[in-house]
C-alpha cells in the first residue's frame, strides 16, 4: 500500500457531481484527441482512473482501456458506467500494481495532477518504473501537473487561495521543505452548512519529472501547456508532459 490517501464513499459518489464543468464532451474533447493520438489504436493504461471522467470517454473513442484505481468506492461509481469486460480495472495502487498486457500498452496516463497523491518522491520514482514496465516499446507516458504557485506565497506567509466563491473557498498550504501542499475545500451544502475536507499532495518539477522518467528509462518527447498543445512557458501553471520508452 502506498501513501495515497484512499477516497471514501461520500466522496467518491459526490465527485462526477462536483467536477461536472469538467467532465462535459466540450471539456473533454481536446483530452481525448490529445490522448487517443498517442494511443494510435493501441491499449491505454490509465493509473487511478477513479470514476472514469476520461476513461470512459476514451473507450467510447474505440480506445481499449484498462484501469488501476485505489479505491473501490471510486471504481464502484465506474462500474455504473461501463462493465468490467467493457473497461477492465485492477484494484491496487498506481506505483507497485500490474495489469494483464504488461510490456504491450502503447499508452499509460495519469490525469488532473495525480501523481501528486503519491507522497514521497520513491513512491512517484516507482510510478514512472511501473509506466515503463507497463509501455510497450515505443509507448508514451502521460502526466497533465500543475505547478505549485510559490510565487503567489507573500514572505513569511504559506497559504495561497485558489477559489472564492460564494458556494466554495478553497486554499492550499505548503511545506516548502517536504514539497507537501494541503489543499483546504471549505464547500456550501444545500442547507447552508459547510463541508470541510482536505487533502495532501507531493508537487515535483518538471525537471524532476525528467529525472524520475530517466531513471526508469523513459526519454521526454514533449511538454506542452494544455490539452491544446499551447507552448509550454515560465508563465505556464501546469504542464502536459510525454515520455516515450525506446524502441
Amino acid at each position: 500500500m502506498t501513501s495515497s490517501e484512499l477516497w471514501t464513499r461520500p466522496t467518491a459518489e459526490r465527485y462526477d457531481a462536483e467536477e461536472a464543468d469538467r467532465s462535459s464532451a466540450e471539456f473533454l474533447a481536446p483530452t481525448l484527441d490529445f490522448l487517443a493520438e498517442l494511443a494510435g489504436g493501441g491499449p491505454a493504461l490509465e493509473f487511478a482512473i477513479g470514476t472514469g471522467r476520461v476513461g470512459v470517454p476514451l473507450r467510447g473513442r474505440g480506445v481499449p482501456v484498462t484501469g488501476i484505481e485505489l479505491s473501490e468506492h471510486t471504481a464502484a461509481v465506474l462500474r455504473s458506467k461501463a462493465d468490467e469486460r467493457t473497461l477492465p480495472v485492477v484494484m491496487g495502487d498506481m506505483a507497485t500494481t500490474r495489469a494483464p498486457g504488461a510490456g504491450e500498452f502503447t499508452l499509460v496516463y495519469l490525469v488532473y495532477n495525480t501523481i501528486t497523491n503519491l507522497l514521497t518522491q520513491d513512491e512517484q520514482v516507482e510510478c514512472f518504473r511501473n509506466a515503463a514496465h507497463h509501455l510497450a516499446p515505443g509507448g508514451r507516458f502521460v502526466i497533465e501537473l500543475g505547478l505549485p504557485p510559490l510565487r503567489s506565497l507573500p514572505p513569511g506567509q504559506d497559504a495561497v487561495p485558489f477559489d472564492v466563491s460564494e458556494r466554495h473557498l478553497g486554499f492550499d498550504t505548503f511545506d516548502l521543505v517536504e514539497q507537501i501542499l494541503v489543499s483546504h475545500h471549505f464547500t456550501r451544502e444545500d442547507d447552508g452548512r459547510y463541508r470541510r475536507d482536505n487533502s495532501r499532495h507531493r508537487y515535483a518539477w518538471p525537471a524532476e519529472l525528467d529525472l524520475m522518467a530517466r531513471i526508469a528509462g523513459l526519454a521526454l518527447e514533449r511538454r506542452v501547456e494544455d490539452w491544446s498543445g499551447a507552448p509550454f512557458g515560465q508563465d505556464s501553471q501546469q504542464h502536459i508532459s510525454v515520455w516515450r520508452k525506446p524502441l
